[in-house]
């Protein structure tokens, strides 16, 4: 499987964190969202983010997809990442499966995925990454001509996030994969998210189920209200008796 490896040269990062957030603030009109977050992922990390909802999670990630505007620093690839629009940070490596899946409903599964491979012109490169986002979800080779609108929420997901590999980013963003998605299905999202991140993929994940992100991740930021709450590895989050009550029912 392919997936880690994309057809752009890989950054030269020069001993910094390929994503690296130091002060981040961003606002809705008059409503400040996000209030000085600060938090890194080296390559080949798997980070997640958690909190209750409304705590900043999302608009995190879309900061860093360059899909809303920001202050403070942002850095990936040891570039400055506030300069890029989405486009171009999409370009750059950066690929983000959203919340709510956002998949083309009338558009095949085939097209949508193609659509993940928007910037790349090399035909046979498309095709090796599609052959590995079916191999890692099969039940998209087996659909590959229905409508996007056809599939179960699980299935969507699938295609969500096989529309993100198909770009062959640097940096995958994942927001909420399990959000309203039976749990057998959602046991099989998370057995492909530990495969990609196997294969040396970077991620970043948002997820509401903080027992299932933890156990997903090395590390982990806890935000609450927009800030900085807790930090740590994954596995001592989950002992402390705060993030316990708060997050993982007691």
């Amino acid at each position: 499987m392919n997936l880690a490896h994309p057809t752009r040269k890989q950054p030269d990062l020069h001993g910094e964190p390929l994503l690296a957030i130091e002060n981040l603030h961003v606002h809705y009109g008059g409503i400040e969202a996000l209030k000085g977050v600060s938090l890194h992922v080296d390559a080949g990390e798997i980070v997640a983010l958690v909190g209750a909802n409304g705590a900043g999670k999302s608009t995190t990630l879309k900061a860093i997809a360059r899909l809303v505007s920001s202050s403070g620093t942002l850095r990936y690839a040891a570039r400055d990442l506030t300069s890029l629009n989405a486009e171009a940070a999409a370009l750059a490596g950066i690929s983000l499966g959203p919340e709510g899946r956002a998949i083309f409903p009338t558009l095949t599964v085939r097209e949508n995925l193609e659509l993940g491979a928007y910037g790349h012109r090399d035909a046979s490169a498309m095709k090796e990454t599609e052959a590995d986002v079916v191999a890692l979800f099969p039940r998209l080779g087996e659909r590959m001509q229905q409508s996007g609108q056809t599939l179960s929420g699980g299935e969507q997901q699938m295609l969500a996030i096989g529309r993100a590999l198909m770009a062959r980013p640097s940096l995958l963003l994942l927001d909420e994969p399990s959000l309203g998605i039976a749990p057998k299905l959602t046991e099989l999202i998370f057995e492909a998210i530990s495969t990609i991140a196997k294969s040396g993929m970077t991620i970043l994940l948002v997820e509401q189920n903080t027992r299932v992100a933890l156990s997903a991740s090395a590390r982990a930021y806890v935000l609450r209200a927009g800030e900085n709450a807790l930090e740590g590895s994954s596995e001592d989050l989950a002992k402390r008796d705060d993030v316990r009550a708060a997050y993982l029912g007691g």
